[in-house]
């Protein structure tokens, strides 16, 4: 991870770690903030504990987003600490979609399109407040469609259950943008909980989300959502997410908390292990499917 990142994320390049609900990476946002990057444009949809954590930690410069907080649990202080400029936190830079606004833009940038035309924003405020949210007229039905600049991150960090060594990565459960944010990227990083043999990815190809060919480099990391949550591995921790709030709220709790979880250890490895048994009781239960005959 850390040789992915030192190579891969430079300071004021435009980031992408998606992931919808589970399979978000908190162990390569915590790498970013031990190699304290700087004035980075976070993307994403619904930025939660980790991007919360990043702009905690200064590394943000703008965030283009679309719904922020921490879900079921509350708000994010530090986010809310940088847009108000309170304190020694930097000021940060807003930039607001709708969910859908954010897929399109990925969806336009995988396409290598200009922009992506939708019927979202009639009656939001949104365009008002965002300049990039314009509109354009249909030339077959004459309609007037919002559109949505597409969006070609520097660099996508997407976290897989499983992928092979050359970067075929697969994904079950929620799948989220991944995909499209992949595309759309210059560079993609694969993170997966598991490492298999190419034979395993070919035998089930239908799973395989990600192809090898538009990968820069794939990083072994068990553990690496947690406190979110890798369907098949582990469940999400909702007493983290519960907790954050009060770890959170004033910016001397979350220097406490960088300086022991993420500066305080100098891999995921050595996090997992400081973790200890806290993580027995998140572990999957196995829910096997039946497998499929792809014969012919």
């Amino acid at each position: 991870m850390a040789e992915a990142v030192g190579r891969y994320v430079e300071d004021g390049c435009t980031l992408v770690i998606e992931g919808f609900t589970h399979l978000i990476c908190f162990a390569a946002g915590h790498e970013i903030i031990r190699q304290k990057k700087r004035n980075l444009v976070a993307c994403r949809l619904t930025p939660d504990l980790v991007y919360d954590q990043l702009i905690g930690a200064g590394c943000v410069r703008k965030l283009v987003f679309s719904w922020a907080g921490n879900p079921g649990a509350g708000s994010l202080y530090a986010l809310r600490r940088a847009v108000e400029g309170a304190g020694a936190t930097p000021s940060l830079e807003l930039e607001e979609y709708s969910h859908f606004g954010m897929v399109a833009r990925f969806t336009a940038g995988a396409a290598h399109l200009p922009f992506f035309p939708l019927r979202d924003y009639r009656g939001s405020d949104l365009p008002k407040v965002n300049p990039s949210i314009k509109s354009v007229r249909c030339p077959y039905t004459g309609e007037e469609l919002a559109t949505v600049p597409a969006l070609r991150p520097d660099v996508t960090i997407v976290h897989v259950q499983r992928a092979d060594a050359e970067g075929n990565a697969q994904v079950w459960g929620l799948l989220g943008v991944q995909r499209e944010a992949a595309f759309a990227a210059r560079h993609v990083i694969v993170v997966a909980e598991e490492i298999v043999e190419q034979a395993v990815i070919r035998a089930d190809p239908n799973r395989t989300l990600i192809p090898g060919t538009i990968v820069s480099a794939v990083v072994h990391e068990p553990w690496g959502c947690h406190p979110s949550f890798a369907q098949g591995f582990y469940d999400r921790d909702n007493d983290f997410y519960l907790r954050w709030g009060e770890l959170s709220k004033d910016a001397a709790g979350l220097e406490r908390y960088l300086d022991e979880w993420v500066y305080g250890v100098a891999h995921r490895a050595e996090y997992v292990a400081k973790m200890g048994a806290e993580l027995t009781r998140l572990r999957a239960r196995p829910q096997l499917c039946q497998p499929v005959n792809y014969g012919y």
